[in-house]
């Protein structure tokens, strides 16, 4: 194997999204971050999407990571890789919610494709409120949680949907209930679901008021303490009704869960490490102000139920590191503990995130690297392998 003699080693500097849902004090507090003005700190994006580039050190010139790529694919992402997506095909984060984000499908590839072009064939901007695709991709998506991490995913079991359904007593929706109770399938949940989203008007008040009535009285049981804490979020949005038809769960610190395509899905509150395709399509399904086409996000979503012991991700143990089985090809995920020099290979561009150690990279060549917790890396695939030394946990994004 040839020893490369380019540099290998490339210290990132990332943008920090200040979205209104973020967490003013958890960057902060992980990772040292300064925060000064308080500012909501949602989200550290690690990669080369154009809403917010990375940067990274190149012979002492600060280059934009896409630019650095573009000028080399071969030697920074792989040949196989360039061959197969021609960028980066993947965007790491750190995600850090204080307030819940909207309920959300994210199209399959075959269906971002067609939208993508149908609405680029009907002129309609990129940057337009009502516009639901911004690339023909799909965004498939992996969580690891930092902090306990609360979330929805997937629809319930639908008996469990009628069950807590039936217990509102609401008279407006009690046909709904009746026909998703008679007809337990997708084709039921469906109908139900589209019909849940497109209540207007007094029905939509009236049947808000009464989930609302309902939770004060049952404010004990955590389910309901969750909608009355969502609504004070988002007061009167139909996605106020999203807990009694998803899934929720909380991810204890070191646990991950794999978001597919087509399956509805919100995280609530907590900090974690997200892994995506590098796609920026949401259909929207409530709890936001923004545009939400019912008709395209029905036809975008999968109605069928996932098991609540089927949500976590196990990963596999092996070589110094827990790796997280992911069934697309556009990224992997894996997450090592201390390490006393580990030896990697790569044949992929790589990002490392420093989780709560110092972390050491040394090449053949002799180059080295330290960074330190909340900072990050960038490996081209040219360097073709590498040695780790960690104090303390890892991340490493790769595909």
């Amino acid at each position: 194997m040839t020893v490369s003699t380019s540099p290998c080693f490339f210290r990132m500097h990332n943008v920090i999204q200040d979205y209104a849902w973020g967490s003013t004090t958890s960057i902060e507090s992980l990772f040292g971050i300064a925060n000064p003005e308080g500012n909501p700190q949602a989200e550290i994006w690690m990669g080369a999407h154009p809403n917010g580039c990375s940067q990274i050190d190149v012979e002492g010139e600060i280059t934009r990571l896409a630019d650095f790529i573009a000028a080399d694919k071969a030697a920074t992402i792989g040949v196989d890789t360039d061959n197969q997506f021609g960028e980066l095909p993947y965007l790491f984060k750190v995600l850090a919610a204080e307030k819940a984000l909207s309920i959300q499908v994210h199209p399959s590839k075959a269906q971002a494709e067609v939208g993508f072009a149908k609405e680029q064939d009907a002129g309609i901007p990129l940057s337009a409120g009502h516009r639901n695709y911004k690339d023909p991709n799909h965004k498939p998506e992996l969580v690891y949680a930092l902090t306990p991490y609360q979330a929805m995913n997937g629809f319930r079991e639908i008996d469990q949907i009628v069950s807590l359904f039936r217990c509102l007593e609401i008279a407006d929706l009690h046909e709904l209930v009746v026909a998703l109770e008679e007809n337990q399938n997708e084709t039921g949940l469906r109908q139900f679901f589209e019909a849940m989203l497109s209540l207007q008007g007094e029905v939509k008040e009236t049947a808000l008021a009464g989930l609302l009535a309902y939770a004060e009285q049952h404010k004990d049981d955590e389910l309901f303490a969750l909608i009355l804490e969502l609504a004070g979020q988002y007061p009167g949005d139909i996605g106020l009704f999203s807990p009694l038809m998803l899934n929720v769960l909380t991810l204890q610190p070191g646990e991950a869960m794999f978001l597919h395509a087509c399956t509805p899905h919100a995280y609530i509150n907590g900090t974690g490490l997200e892994i995506m395709a590098n796609s920026d399509n949401v259909l929207r399904a409530g709890l936001t102000p923004k545009h939400i086409d019912i008709a395209e996000l029905v036809a975008s979503t999968r109605f069928v139920p996932m098991l609540e012991d089927k949500l976590l991700l196990a990963p596999d143990v092996s070589e110094g590191g827990l790796h997280y089985p992911i069934p697309v090809p556009d990224f992997k995920f894996s997450v090592y503990h201390s390490q006393q020099d580990i030896a990697l290979t790569t044949t992929s561009a790589e990002i490392l995130f420093a989780i709560d150690g110092a972390v050491t990279v040394t090449h053949a060549s002799g180059e080295t690297l330290t960074f330190e917790i909340g900072e990050s890396v960038f490996i081209p695939a040219n360097a073709q392998s590498y040695t780790v030394h960690s104090t303390g946990r890892f991340a490493r994004a790769y595909n």
